[in-house]
Parts: structure tokens; C-alpha cells; sequence
């Protein structure tokens, strides 16, 4: 596999700017003769299809959910990260590329990081512009708070819901191009195969989720915004609906999956509540601005938060990381809630949780000040648990949340499958073994508005691709294996539901591939899954037929690619014989608990290439390159 990843010389500073001067460029004439098929309208997609439409290109834009906004980026609470130090607060271009991949564990590729930290500030403008209402201060400025692993304040905001505001400008940018006729959309359309021809990507195979019709579409290139796989633990802060599917199946056409086991773990969500719970609740990072967390001293304490002491409290993250405090990177802060609830000092009817407590910012700020920061998180919590936030600690514990790996791509987001270019958190490019908060907006952002235009171009400039339609023998070859996979399905007619193999599924991940890992419990992964994935096609029950709207069905083949995507997951873990981020092996750790990496053995990123049916993946790797941040062993205390 030829991981080239195309990164232009010179200095850091400077190799953005001077690999735009030399890219190909399409005249503004011949744009009009392109058709490009974008699938996902979350804000890498809806961002990438108005930008691309924009210039002029024909674009064909798909998604599962009934409108464009439902995309889960709409649920993104905290923040955008920028480099504007609008706070004079000693941020720069260059803080931001360092806390970075700093937070990443060193496991990111550094040109990549360096343009995003560039590209910040022009997000930022772009989104005011469009009119998105991020919170200002008292006299009109646009106001920053902090968020984990970094000791500046660079996160605009829109309360507790960035994510949505920051959806609704992307979305009204694509709306305007579906009303100019440049963007056709698609929704409840489901990404089912990638059309590979002649090495080149050139269309999909869709399924119309409301009348069960396959069809393929043919393009000049294929964009994948299509999110992450956090929902192969079952249990996430994911969407339900929130897949692998179109991820995994370009994989098996031939696309490189980056560093699958680099998932992330939010430390602050609604704790698990029953067996039968369905998804579980964030609650933001911006919470640990002014929320302090802690547990009682003793073991065992079963008192109400408010009747235990301050002296007989444990203000943990403070204690261990006094530079940092509550806001230490999401890695860091999980596993220090998972440490002292594993010490049997967690609170709540589970005792798997931690307390977030507002106490001192009520008294410090008054309660009106703390609602306009978080009313709406507040509002959420309480519906969710029934308590005021206001007046009791809320209760949180760690859970899956975001995924680092993806399908590989060069400085170009191109994949390994010429033409497949691939945004946002379904790519593995810019956060290492860990994102940092507030960063996923302005990644999906950057590679929407401000990356994709231009390389997107420079493809196409050079290409020679054959004119082809949905008669070409290959669009029909996958578009029959898509029908053969759903028939198959629909035949099985077991006793077990969907459901019950991916919450089985999803325990097995969590327990063997979550948080902690050792070899010992991966290998017991690796196999549990092949007899779960043996049992899903005997004995899952499918119920109802294609020609309809079949929720069983469409969770039936997520749940199929799932139960072998976890495989693959745990393969990539196991092979990589360090700590580093969020991929935690318990056997390497230093003596205070933290990630011990391995830099001599595993500075790399790892990626898996599909080679058939049966036969073992082959692992790739792209060497990993420090020559602008020094390698050092994190620390936050």
C-alpha cells in the first residue's frame, strides 16, 4: 500500500500557502463539467457540497437522516477552537498546533495539525459571516473559555449548543445551493459500497431507506463526511443511527483504515443507568471551566454530596494536575475517574461515577451567570436525572465519544483509493491518539470551507477519467453484491434481534477494548467476535421486507459491518505495544498511572489494508516525523 502522504517542503509555516500557489487549478469554465458525490451533510459534508457547488462543481449530496441538520454534528455542545487570542491571553498559530499534538500523544502527522491551527482563525470569520450567534461579551466582542489541555482560552461558543448553530450556517450555505440547482440532495439515501474502476473511485451504491430502492451513482470523485464508528461500543454519546457502513465498506474497496483502535472517551456524560439503556447523554467539557470534580475520601461514603465536608473531599484532577487542573485533555481526566471509582470511592447507585460540582461557581458568579453559560446543559441534566444541577453535584462517569481513527488519507484527504477523498472524523489525520476539546468543529470545518476546494481541484486538474454511467459493469457488479448482502439478511429469519448482538458486541468492546487493555483481554476479543459475528448470520431476525421503511434492516447491516469493524479494532490495539492517548494498555504505563508510549517501536500511524474475505488484514506504516515539536512524555501537573 503507498502511504505517500504529499506533504510539501519547506517550513512548517509556510507549506500550506505554497502547496495552494502550486496545485492545479479547474478553470471556472470547465467546473461545470465535473459531478462530484458527497456523502454525509454533517459540517465536514454540508460544509464541502456549498463550498464545492459554490466554485461551480456539479455536486450529488447524501444522507441517511430525513434532513440535512440531523446530522450529528448538530449535537456538539462545548465549542470551536481558533487561534485569534482575542483574550491576549499568549495564544498563537503555533500554541495551537503544539497543544495539539501535544494532546494527540504525538501520534498526529504534523503538517496536517499546523494548517488546521492555520485555518482556525478563518473559521471563525466565516461563521460570523454567516451569521452563527456565538456568545459575546458585555461590549459586542466574541467571547472564549477554556477547554482540556490547553491553559488559554480560545473556544468560541454558542452556550451548550455550538454544534447546532454552527450545523445551521453550514446547512443554509447548502440550501442555498440546492435552491441554485447546483447541489441535488439526497436524503434518506444510505452509503452501501464504494464503485471502484480501474483503481479509481468513480461512484456509490445507495439504499433509499424509505422505499428499500438500490441504485448507483456515478462522479468525477467521491467526498466520505460520514462521522465516526463510536457506536460499535453500543453504548456512545453517538447518534443512534451513527455507523461504520460507509467507512468500512470503502476500506474493503481498498482504502486504508488509520489507527481503528484510537478511540476517545469523554469523561463527562451521564453515568449508565440500566442494562436496556439505548445511547448514552454528554454532558460538555466547557462544564470543567467552572464545574469542580471530586469524590468523597473515604471508600464506601454513601452520604449526600451536600453533607460531606469540604476537608473530607478529594479534589482529584486539582490534586494530580495542579498546572491544569479540571481541564486536563479527555484521556487524562477519564482514567482518573475510572481510577478512584475502580479504588471504590465512586458515588451514585452504581458507584461508577464522579461528582461535578457548581457550588462555588454559583456562589462565586451568581446562578443567572452560570445559566447563561450552561442553562441548556443544566436543563438537559435535569430532565435526564431528575436533580437541579444548581443544587446538587451533577453525577458523571466516562464514555465513548469521538473516534481519532479513520480511513487514511495524505495532505491532500485524499485516501488510498485515488478520487476517494475522505473529512471530518471519518478521516484519522489531525488528533493523534486523543482529540482535544472543541476541536472536532474546527477540523470538519476546515477540511469543509477551507481544504477540500482547493485539493479537490488540484485532483481533478489531473485526472484522465473516462466518461461512465450506471451501466458500467462494475456499478451493476456492486450493485448486485448490495442487493445478494440484503437478501441474505432478510432470509435468515432467527429468534435474535439486532439489537441483542450489538449490545453483546458492544460489552465486549467496552470490556476488552475500552478504556483499559491487555493483550490477554484483546486476544479474548478477537475470539468472542467471530463467534458473535457466527451467530448474527444464523440466528438474527430481520423482520418485515426491502421494498419499505425497515429500521431492522438498515440496523441489521450497520450491526454486520460492526461485528467485523471490532474485529479490526481489536487487531490494531493489540498490535500496538505502548500507551499512548486514549489507546491505554495497562501493561505500559509509568508508576503514577499514566500512558507510557514506545516512541523507538511506534511512532507510526498504523494502517490496516482489507486483503479478501478470511485472510488476516495487513498492517502498513507511515512514519511519524518531529522536527517542529520536540517528542516529550505529556505532562499536565
Amino acid at each position: 500500500m503507498d502511504l505517500n502522504a504529499k506533504i510539501p517542503d519547506g517550513p512548517i509555516e509556510g507549506k500550506w500557502d505554497r502547496h495552494r500557489f502550486e496545485m492545479k487549478l479547474v478553470n471556472p469554465a470547465n467546473k461545470r463539467k465535473y459531478n462530484i458525490i458527497v456523502v454525509g451533510t454533517g459540517l465536514a459534508g454540508a460544509s464541502a457540497a456549498a463550498s464545492l457547488a459554490e466554485l461551480g462543481y456539479n455536486v450529488d449530496c447524501f444522507c441517511f437522516q430525513d434532513s440535512p441538520r440531523r446530522a450529528h454534528s448538530i449535537a456538539a455542545q462545548g465549542g470551536i477552537n481558533a487561534a485569534k487570542n482575542y483574550q491576549n491571553d499568549g495564544d498563537s498559530i503555533y500554541r495551537l498546533f503544539y497543544d495539539t499534538v501535544k494532546g494527540g500523544d504525538f501520534r498526529a502527522r504534523e503538517a496536517n495539525v499546523y494548517r488546521l491551527a492555520q485555518i482556525s482563525v478563518n473559521i471563525i470569520d466565516q461563521c460570523v459571516a454567516q451569521g452563527v450567534p456565538f456568545a459575546r461579551e458585555y461590549g459586542g466582542l466574541l467571547s472564549n473559555r477554556s477547554f482540556g489541555g490547553a491553559q488559554v482560552s480560545r473556544t468560541f461558543y454558542a452556550r451548550g449548543q455550538t454544534g447546532q448553530q454552527l450545523l445551521l450556517g453550514a446547512y443554509q450555505a447548502l440550501e442555498r445551493q440546492i435552491g441554485a440547482g447546483k447541489v441535488k440532495m439526497y436524503a434518506r439515501h444510505e452509503m452501501l459500497d464504494l464503485v471502484v474502476i480501474d483503481g479509481v473511485a468513480r461512484g456509490i451504491i445507495t439504499r433509499d431507506l424509505v422505499t428499500g430502492e438500490t441504485r448507483g451513482w456515478v462522479g468525477d470523485a467521491v467526498v466520505l463526511a460520514t462521522g465516526g464508528y463510536g457506536n460499535v461500543f453500543y453504548l456512545s454519546t453517538n447518534a443512534k443511527g451513527s455507523n461504520v457502513t460507509a467507512t468500512y465498506r470503502a476500506y474493503k474497496r481498498g482504502a486504508g483504515f488509520g489507527n481503528p483502535c484510537f478511540t476517545q472517551i469523554h469523561p463527562t456524560c451521564i453515568p449508565v443507568s440500566g442494562d436496556y439503556q439505548s445511547k448514552l447523554t454528554l454532558m460538555s467539557e466547557s462544564l470543567r471551566n467552572d464545574g469542580r470534580v471530586w469524590v468523597p475520601k473515604q471508600k464506601g461514603d454513601t452520604r449526600r454530596p451536600e453533607q460531606i465536608p469540604e476537608d473530607e473531599r478529594d479534589y482529584y484532577l486539582e490534586r494530580r494536575y495542579p498546572s491544569f487542573g479540571n481541564l486536563v485533555p479527555r484521556d487524562v481526566a477519564s482514567r482518573a475517574a475510572k481510577a478512584v471509582c475502580d479504588e471504590g470511592r465512586g458515588v451514585g447507585p452504581s458507584k461508577m461515577a464522579v461528582y461535578l460540582d457548581f457550588a462555588d461557581a454559583v456562589r462565586r458568579l451568581g446562578q443567572n451567570v452560570v445559566a447563561d453559560r450552561y442553562g441548556n446543559l443544566f436543563e438537559m441534566y435535569e430532565r435526564i436525572t431528575g436533580e437541579d444541577p444548581y443544587k446538587t453535584p451533577m453525577r458523571i462517569f466516562p464514555a465513548v465519544h469521538y473516534t481519532m481513527g479513520g480511513l487514511w488519507v495524505d495532505y491532500n484527504l485524499m485516501s488510498t483509493v485515488p478520487g476517494l477523498h475522505v473529512l471530518g472524523e471519518a478521516n484519522f489525520s489531525d488528533h493523534g491518539a486523543n482529540r482535544l476539546g472543541a476541536s472536532a468543529l474546527m477540523q470538519g470545518l476546515a477540511d469543509g470551507y477551507f481544504i477540500i476546494p482547493y485539493t479537490i481541484g488540484n485532483y481533478l486538474a489531473q485526472a484522465k477519467l473516462p466518461k461512465i454511467t450506471v451501466e458500467h459493469p462494475e456499478v451493476q457488479r456492486c450493485l448486485a453484491g448490495v442487493r445478494a448482502q440484503t437478501t441474505r439478511l432478510l432470509g435468515i429469519k432467527g429468534r435474535t434481534t439486532v439489537d441483542e448482538f450489538h449490545r453483546e458486541l458492544g460489552l465486549v468492546m467496552w470490556d476488552y477494548c475500552g478504556m483499559g487493555r491487555t493483550a490477554e483481554g484483546l486476544k479474548i476479543a478477537l475470539q468472542k467476535i467471530p463467534e458473535i459475528r457466527a451467530r448474527f448470520w444464523s440466528d438474527v431476525a430481520v423482520p418485515g421486507a426491502n421494498e419499505e421503511l425497515n429500521p431492522w434492516l438498515e440496523k441489521a447491516g450497520r450491526v454486520a459491518d460492526f461485528l467485523e469493524f471490532g474485529e479490526l479494532m481489536c487487531l490494531d490495539a493489540l498490535e500496538r505495544n505502548e500507551s499512548c492517548g486514549g489507546h491505554f494498555r495497562e501493561e505500559y504505563q509509568t508508576p503514577d498511572g499514566e500512558a507510557l508510549r514506545d516512541d523507538a517501536n511506534y511512532s507510526y500511524a498504523a494502517v490496516w489494508e482489507y486483503t479478501g474475505e478470511g485472510s488476516a488484514p495487513r498492517l502498513n506504516k507511515e512514519p511519524l516525523e518531529f522536527k517542529n515539536v520536540k517528542l516529550a512524555t505529556r505532562s499536565y501537573a
